[in-house]
């Protein structure tokens, strides 16, 4: 693996692994689906991206944390010709996530419950046409900053692994995240923010189906940013 991928945080960017005690079916749905569903990055790089699907997909997305996977399945369920990959390291999350498959299953999602710089230095170079980092983990406190995902060296992650104009797209309902977010953007090379006015980022992202976390924002009054940044096709 290149060198110049492998850089970590001395700290993991999510927080807590486990949470309340699982369902029946959860623990099953653990033990029987996600081996099948999930990615192995400690392997040789993958040639393409249609090898680590049961069929080629006309185009290909990661969602980083994905929480219980209200959006992952909600776009993945509504767009077949896509091959989508979800990570989340917190268990009771991907519990969720694979006890929903384990009545409604859908051959066009991948897994993985670990770092996910893992999967982004692991996958092919300008494999994705998207990648979504949906209400991550704010580490509000200064002390903590560096945990939060965006950062230099994941950008520089993301810019590898996305196609020449492929999108990342980040909401929050946290304005110093938000802030941060657009911030480092802008100072690299690789990403342009796509923004001409206030409404693009106050408005959703097409075909939105919200999430808890969302819900939770509107309720205690904090207005949400989506904030959509593409990867130039040539560097400024």
């Amino acid at each position: 693996m290149p060198r110049e991928y492998k850089q970590r945080a001395t700290e993991a960017f999510f927080g807590r692994r486990k949470g309340k005690t699982l369902r029946q079916y959860q623990v099953e749905a653990l033990e029987q689906i996600l081996p099948a569903l999930k990615l192995d990055p400690s392997g040789a790089r993958p040639a393409d991206m249609a090898s680590l699907f049961d069929q080629p997909h006309e185009a290909y997305r990661l969602e980083i944390g994905f929480g219980g996977g209200e959006h992952l399945l909600h776009r993945a369920g509504g767009d077949p010709s896509t091959g989508f990959i979800g990570v989340e390291p917190f268990v009771n999350g991907m519990a969720k996530c694979v006890g929903t498959l384990a009545a409604a299953p859908l051959s066009n999602i991948r897994l993985y419950d670990d770092d996910a710089t893992l999967v982004l230095d692991w996958l092919p170079d300008g494999c994705l046409d998207q990648i979504d980092l949906l209400y991550p983990d704010p580490w509000p406190k200064k002390k903590h900053w560096k945990r939060r995902f965006v950062s230099p060296v994941n950008l520089d992650r993301m810019a590898r692994a996305l196609k020449p104009g492929g999108a990342f797209c980040f909401a929050s309902d946290i304005d110093s995240y938000v802030n941060w977010t657009i911030s480092h953007c802008q100072k690299h090379a690789d990403f342009e923010w796509q923004a001409r006015s206030a409404a693009d980022w106050r408005t959703p992202f097409a075909g939105w189906t919200g999430t808890r976390y969302e819900a939770k924002a509107l309720r205690e009054e904090r207005t949400p940013a989506y904030l959509t940044f593409r990867r130039r096709r040539q560097r400024a």
